[in-house]
């Protein structure tokens, strides 16, 4: 009855993890909405999560406690499938700066490129990838 018992409980969380694995992968014309819930059971819309047909993301919105708008992000994919261009607009949906990319031969960002909305470069951040030897 215990082996019963245990291969039972193996075979619905292989289930579960199969499918949340699949709800990974399949991110086509997927909106995520992320909600918070009060004790007294009141819910308040958090973050929402677009993404295009091929299954890339293409905008999110943060929101405050009252459910107004905190900051959105759109962004723009390259042909070589990663993003190219991050806009950040603010509360009234104004640009409040864009970030563009470069990468290195494994796919990884390289350096990132912050300006203003006419077009003036702020800053700029480079990245290192380091491995330690066990």
């Amino acid at each position: 009855m215990k082996k019963i018992l245990l291969l039972l409980a193996t075979a619905f969380l292989c289930a579960g993890i199969a499918s949340a694995q699949d709800a990974q992968l399949n991110k086509k014309n997927l909106v995520v909405k992320e909600w918070n819930t009060t004790n007294k059971g009141t819910r308040t819309l958090d973050h929402i999560t677009h993404y295009s047909p091929e299954g890339r993301k293409i905008d999110e919105t943060e929101y405050d406690s009252y459910g107004k708008q905190k900051w959105r992000k759109r962004y723009e994919w390259g042909e070589n499938g990663r993003i190219a261009r991050e806009l950040v607009y603010d509360e009234r949906n104004r640009l409040v700066n864009y970030k563009k990319f470069e990468y290195n031969e494994f796919g990884k960002r390289k350096i990132q490129y912050t300006y203003d909305p006419k077009g003036k470069l702020i800053n700029t951040k480079v990245y290192e990838y380091l491995t330690e030897d066990a």
